[in-house]
């Protein structure tokens, strides 16, 4: 370690010499700091789920977003909408679909999203196979 003298007129307004203490640069470490390791990443509004309401510009669709927020005086969970516009490069969507918003930089003045199909989600049961009626139908001889 060794001593640093400062001797100017800017520190606290007073012409005094300050001494500062400091280690020699290859001792100092850098230590970052990071969250505990039981703790999950948040991700707070990364994604978004909506459905596409406007698809008629060229590799942008328009997502309404739904989400539940309490109301400030009732405290009821009232529906509020919000739409953003998002990118479509390939213009795989229509009007209906439903779509995941993925945050990403922006690509216009108002496109900072990337629509992405929804993935499938596993079903618990068992896709039901349309068997055949042993029953024969009235135009059937």
């Amino acid at each position: 370690m060794w001593l640093v003298q400062l001797s100017t007129p800017f520190l606290n307004g007073h012409g005094h010499s300050t001494t500062l203490l400091s280690k020699h640069s290859s001792a100092v470490t850098q230590t970052h700091w990071a969250p505990p390791s039981f703790l999950p990443q948040i991700n707070a509004m990364k994604t978004m789920q909506g459905r596409v309401v406007c698809s008629t510009s060229d590799k942008t669709v328009a997502v309404e977003v739904v989400r539940l927020a309490p109301h400030p005086k009732y405290k009821r969970r009232v529906r509020k909408k919000k739409k953003y516009q998002a990118h479509d490069p390939d213009n795989q969507f229509k009007v209906g679909d439903i779509v995941q918003l993925q945050k990403t930089r922006p690509i216009s003045k108002t496109k900072a999203f990337l629509a992405l199909p929804v993935p499938k989600r596993p079903s618990s049961r068992p896709e039901a196979q349309p068997e055949e009626l042993s029953i024969p139908f009235e135009s059937q001889p």
